[in-house]
């Protein structure tokens, strides 16, 4: 008996270690986010390679599991494809609600995802639940981790 409860006890101890923090790196994660959907709106190779962590598992909206091979291959092969979008077609994307939890090395970015998408002049609008982890090796963050879901168009986009 005794053991078991120095084992609960060893366990939060270490719990309450894991308590975030005051997310000191928030600005650079917030801005981190922002430089990427700007790049990603214009579907930039260079921008997903610097974001993405080698090891990233991705799982869109739509149910599918990605790496970040998986994903630079997709962007690639969308290019080099597809002529590039004029301005009325483009599709941008802006985060809002932005949410960071930080536990030392490893944070927690959720926000809402908000692309609009112009088609025949009129702007389309998708917004998602975004939660990402991410973590910081020589002095760089990048997510290791990434879960989208689409919130239905007559929910309440708030929470």
């Amino acid at each position: 008996m005794k053991i078991s409860v120095l084992l609960l006890l060893g366990l939060f101890a270490t719990l309450g270690a894991a308590e975030p923090t005051a997310a000191p790196d928030a600005p650079a994660l917030t801005q981190l986010l922002r430089e990427f959907l700007d790049g990603a709106s214009r579907n930039d190779v260079a921008t997903h390679e610097r974001f993405w962590a080698d090891e990233l598992i991705y799982t869109r909206a739509i149910g599918q599991r990605l790496s970040k091979a998986d994903i630079l291959k997709e962007i690639k092969t969308e290019a080099a494809s597809t002529p590039k979008p004029t301005e009325t077609e483009r599709s941008t994307f802006s985060a809002e609600d932005i949410r960071v939890l930080q536990y030392g090395a490893t944070a927690v970015v959720a926000f809402r995802l908000v692309g609009k998408t112009n088609k025949a002049g009129k702007t389309e609008t998708a917004n998602y639940f975004n939660t990402g982890t991410f973590v910081k090796r020589d002095g760089k963050w990048q997510a290791v981790a990434w879960q989208a879901t689409k919130i239905p168009e007559d929910a309440d986009q708030k929470k």
